[in-house]
C-alpha cells in the first residue's frame, strides 16, 4: 500500500491512519448529510445526550470529547453530563423522554449483546411520536458510525476542527 503523506496521520503506535475525510469524500458527505438529517426536529440536547452517551460505550475519546463541549455550548449542566454515564442511577437528572433515549442508545449500540428489547423499544415509542422515534433511531445510528470512524481511524480527542 502506498502510503500519502496528505491523507495519512501517524496513531500513536507508529502505524499511519488515513483522513476519512480526504479518503473517501463522497461517504463523508453521505454520513454528514445523514446526521443532519437525523437532528432535524430533535431538541438539540437530546441529540447530544444520545451522542454523547453512544461514545461512552464505544469508548470514543474523540467523539465524547466533541459532543461533551458541544452540549455545554449548548447550555447543558456539569451536571447533566457528568451524569449521563451513570443515568440510571440519577434518573432523576433526565426527563422521561431523556431516558426513554438513553436506554435505546444502550440497547442499540450493543446491539449485539441482546437484541433490543421490546420493553425498551416500547418504552421510547410511547413517549416518541413515530416521526421523532424513527429520528433518534437514526441519531443513534449516525454516532456509532461517527465512533466507528473516529476509533478505526485513531482520531485524536481534542483535535476537532469544526
Amino acid at each position: 500500500m502506498t502510503t500519502n503523506t496528505h491523507t495519512t496521520r501517524a496513531h500513536s503506535t507508529g502505524t499511519a491512519r488515513l483522513e476519512f475525510a480526504q479518503s473517501a469524500p463522497k461517504a463523508f458527505r453521505a454520513l454528514i448529510a445523514f446526521d443532519a438529517a437525523a437532528r432535524e426536529g430533535l431538541d438539540p440536547a437530546l441529540v447530544e445526550l444520545i451522542q454523547i452517551r453512544a461514545s461512552h460505550l464505544n469508548h470514543c475519546a474523540y467523539c465524547l470529547h466533541m459532543h461533551t463541549n458541544d452540549a455545554r455550548k449548548a447550555g447543558e449542566s456539569e451536571d447533566r453530563l457528568h451524569m449521563v454515564a451513570v443515568w440510571r442511577e440519577a434518573r432523576h437528572f433526565f426527563t422521561e423522554r431523556e431516558q426513554a433515549a438513553l436506554a435505546l442508545t444502550e440497547a442499540m449500540t450493543l446491539v449485539a449483546d441482546a437484541g433490543v428489547p421490546d420493553d425498551v423499544y416500547a418504552q421510547a415509542a410511547a413517549l416518541f411520536e413515530e416521526r421523532e422515534l424513527a429520528q433518534v433511531l437514526a441519531v443513534i445510528c449516525t454516532i456509532n458510525t461517527w465512533n466507528r470512524v473516529a476509533l478505526s481511524t485513531a482520531k485524536v480527542a481534542g483535535t476537532d476542527e469544526r
